[in-house]
């Protein structure tokens, strides 16, 4: 199923998106939750529900309602560092990693951005406010959570798995490498766009088949199959919950490919104006400008 958040007047909902790009609102089945999150940590009980509505809801036009970030994780977004083999290259080589101590990391390395930066689909992202001008772009899958715990096995952690979205990993470079620990640089109001949709897992039978791409005004700069990443999904899912109880609903956004703006002599951060469209086979393509 493609599950979304919208916009619909002065109305915000959830509801699944059809193959004809019309979206079935859930609001028309009392009993199904009203937020994500719920929707989410229902389980396949309220997946089998919103399948019945499915068959002979009403439904919205796609372009009568605004897509919004398909879910608001009750945790920051977890972010995977240097997950790339040619990216963990190109960040070392390029004078910001504060924190290296290797160019190929031996343990996923896990950071966060707050809530507060996220946007969703189309959204504005105001690059306009970072007074470094060193403003970058990140093109990556995320997972969402279904099934949360601690302690998860990285031969159960498939069955916590309960969909994949699209993440820009928006980041202000120099505060990134003056600051060491990421969290600022990650965290500036905007920088943190998701979407278009959830896909639930079945939708997408090999996820490491898919393939990430992200372009900047209809330029290609990153593309890497997701079977390229060091630590796979269900090694990072067991590093996390290692420590972190994961929720329903939470976001692990699994790294970034190379062709970031900082892999490039000189530099090509991001400017008002640039359109970035990050791209996962099976889930969508996830558009923001640059303002």
């Amino acid at each position: 199923m493609r599950l979304v958040s919208f916009a619909h007047g002065s109305r915000t909902g959830i509801g699944a998106r059809t193959e004809d790009d019309r979206v079935v609102d859930f609001a028309a089945d009392p009993q199904l939750p009203t937020t994500m999150r719920a929707f989410v940590a229902g389980g396949e009980a309220a997946l089998e529900r919103a399948a019945d509505l499915l068959a002979d809801g009403p439904a919205l036009s796609l372009g009568d309602v605004r897509l919004l970030a398909p879910i608001r994780p009750p945790n920051n977004v977890m972010c995977i560092g240097k997950n790339y083999v040619e990216h963990a290259h190109e960040f070392a080589g390029s004078g910001f990693d504060a924190s290296a101590q290797q160019v190929l990391p031996t343990s996923p390395v896990v950071f966060t951005k707050a809530r507060s930066c996220l946007v969703g689909p189309g959204d504005d992202v105001t690059v306009s406010a970072d007074p470094t001008g060193t403003s970058d772009y990140e093109g990556e899958l995320a997972v969402v959570i279904g099934r949360g715990g601690t302690g998860i096995r990285e031969a159960d952690a498939e069955q916590h798995v309960y969909g994949y979205t699209v993440v820009n990993d928006l980041t202000v470079r120099e505060l990134q490498k003056r600051h060491v620990q990421f969290f600022l640089g990650k965290s500036a109001a905007t920088y943190c766009p998701m979407g278009p949709q959830i896909v639930t897992r079945d939708e997408i039978p090999d996820i490491t088949a898919c393939w990430v791409r992200t372009r900047v005004n209809g330029e290609l700069r990153q593309a890497a199959p997701v079977a390229d990443l060091i630590f796979p999904i269900p090694a990072l899912i067991a590093a996390i919950s290692a420590s972190v109880r994961l929720e329903p609903g939470d976001v692990i956004a699994t790294g970034t490919p190379a062709g970031v703006g900082i892999g490039f002599d000189p530099p090509r951060y991001l400017a008002a104006g640039d359109v970035v469209e990050v791209s996962v086979d099976g889930i969508g393509t996830l558009m923001n400008r640059a303002v």
